[in-house]
């Protein structure tokens, strides 16, 4: 990297706009979603899909509930054209739903896309050429007369061949491409000149998309762009203002919101930002960002679990762990203060819905609830050694309707910590159940139960037991006010060191016949030491047994 770096790069000139308004403006209400997976997603791909992975995209759009699709670019190739006719002549596009073509300012190219698009009920034919000072001067070798010139035209050349689409309900998009690099009031007067020509109304309004095609500053400089443009736009009853931001920054998103915020009417982008370089829009995250604060967005995203898969196999990208909404990871906690917070969280909400009917979702680490969007709780939290008591009991109930009692909790927290950093690796719940039997339920050394039977009167409880100790068969027998009172008076008389039970809980493990319960009991020796010890079984007076043994052999 250069020590200075200002010999070689600049910053992008600010746009003079001191009475911005959109910093103030909140957004109410979701804009016009427009996918461009199978056009501008498409062509980022290696290996562009073939026609029948853009029929399961196009079904998989349509079901989320876009209403505009660009489907491609049918003069650019074959398998571009017969993927739209197939759409059209096999009735494959709903009558609500809106087929998008993209075109360069090219009269052949334009002759091609209008014969693509013979028999489609509506559709958008998407003009854009190139208006940067870069692209001007670099690619063109052209100044701007020439590049209005070459807008314009191709503008006419598209309303010379609409009466061709006369059964169709036909509407005009001009992009001036590379917005966000080309001077406000050029981006303007070219846009200008294309209305001029193509003649909107308020009731057939043009699309103005505005593209940020490539990242060259603060997001709020794309806003502060768009907002001027609005505000010196003649005639903008008559238009649709189109937003399409790429990612190279990595603000797609805040650029896309800002915009909102500057009064855009529609969004381009793709499923999970998919695109050349650092990718498009991501237009789950806007969405479901517009979801997390109260704003139907117009798109389902219910089972994104499902979408994630269509998308992955169509495309053959993948999804990271990290994207937002639909990554693995994002409704994952593993630090232990971050998945101690999102249990508590999880309770006082299932506590609530059972007071009443609903309420508002705040619950720690977690924007949105992540079954409004097909995922699972128990995706929540998972455990490796940066996690703490909390995930660890919370996989321990979630899977296994294992309820540890909080002192438990902290007992059994840093034992299974210190035995995962060991393994060095995430774990499971079904080996976190093996640690906690191994520590508690399978403890059956120095004492462990063969038999053991009570009889009550005058509620006094007599009880004899049949124990091994250091292997060995012993005999023990004693009387309190209860089967645990009456058995601990058994193992003092024998020897045992003296203890009182210091804490006791049990659920049920199971339901129906032969259902386990679990019994949880801390005991504290003589001198000050606790322990807690856990049993078994299908009696819950042997599991209480079971449990005060299994305290015991920890001591």
């Amino acid at each position: 990297m250069l020590i200075q770096p200002a010999a070689k790069y600049r910053a992008f000139p600010p746009v003079h706009l001191p009475d911005r308004q959109w910093p103030n403006r909140t957004v109410t209400s979701p804009p016009i979603w427009c996918s461009v997976d199978l056009r501008d997603g498409n062509q980022a791909l290696a290996v562009p899909m073939n026609v029948s992975q853009k029929l399961e995209m196009f079904d998989a759009l349509v079901r989320c509930g876009f209403k505009e699709i660009e489907v491609g670019f049918p003069a650019a190739s074959n398998t571009e054209f017969r993927f739209l006719r197939h759409l059209i002549e096999d009735n494959r596009i709903p009558d609500d739903v809106t087929v998008q073509v993209l075109v360069q300012a090219r009269e052949d190219l334009i002759e091609r896309t209008v014969e693509s698009l013979v028999g489609a009920k509506r559709a958008i034919i998407h003009l854009y050429n190139s208006t940067s000072p870069a692209q001007r001067r670099i690619v063109f070798g052209l100044d701007k007369p020439e590049i209005l010139k070459i807008a314009t035209r191709g503008t006419q050349w598209v309303k010379d061949r609409a009466p061709r689409l006369a059964g169709t309900d036909l509407r005009f998009e001009y992009s001036p491409e590379s917005f966000s690099a080309t001077e406000v009031e050029f981006a303007l007067e070219i846009c200008e000149a294309v209305a001029d020509v193509w003649q909107p109304t308020p009731e057939r309004r043009i699309i103005f998309n505005l593209p940020d095609t490539v990242e060259v500053a603060m997001p709020n400089v794309y806003a502060d762009q768009v907002e001027w443009f609005m505000r010196n736009l003649r005639r903008r009853d008559c238009a649709l203002i189109s937003l399409h931001t790429h990612n190279d920054r990595g603000t797609g998103t805040a650029a896309t919101e800002m915009g909102m915020l500057a009064g855009a009417d529609r969004v381009e982008g793709t499923l999970f930002g998919n695109g050349e370089r650092t990718g498009n829009l991501d237009i789950v995250t806007v969405a479901l960002n517009l979801y997390m604060n109260g704003i139907h967005p117009g798109l389902d995203f219910s089972d994104l679990n499902h979408l994630r898969e269509v998308y992955e196999r169509c495309t053959g990208m993948t999804v990271p762990p990290r994207q937002p909404y639909a990554g693995e990871l994002v409704f994952t906690a593993f630090s232990g203060s971050h998945q101690d917070a999102i249990r508590k969280g999880l309770h006082a909400w299932e506590t609530l819905l059972e007071q009443k009917d609903g309420g508002i979702w705040d619950i720690p680490y977690l924007t949105i609830d992540p079954r409004d969007v097909g995922r699972e709780y128990r995706e929540v939290i998972r455990v490796n050694s940066q996690s703490g008591k909390g995930g660890v009991a919370y996989l321990l109930e979630s899977e296994y309707g294992i309820e540890l009692p909080k002192e438990l909790q902290r007992e059994f927290g840093p034992i299974a910590n210190d035995e995962v950093d060991r393994l060095g690796r995430e774990v499971s719940g079904a080996e976190l159940k093996t640690m906690f039997w191994r520590e508690y339920v399978d403890r059956t050394y120095p004492w462990q139960l063969a038999g053991f039977r009570t009889e009550s009167r005058n509620d006094v409880v007599k009880c004899k037991a049949r124990l091994l100790r250091d292997g060995k068969p012993i005999e023990v027998s004693g009387q309190g006010n209860g089967p645990i009172a009456a058995f601990v008076n058994a193992l003092t008389k024998d020897g045992s060191p003296r203890f009182e039970v210091a804490s006791y809980s049990e659920h049920s493990l199971s339901s129906g016949e032969g259902a386990s319960a679990i019994c949880y009991i801390q005991i504290r020796l003589a001198d000050g030491p606790s322990r807690w010890g856990v049993g078994v079984d299908t009696n819950i007076e042997l599991a209480s047994i079971k449990a005060v043994l299994s305290a015991l052999n920890r001591v």
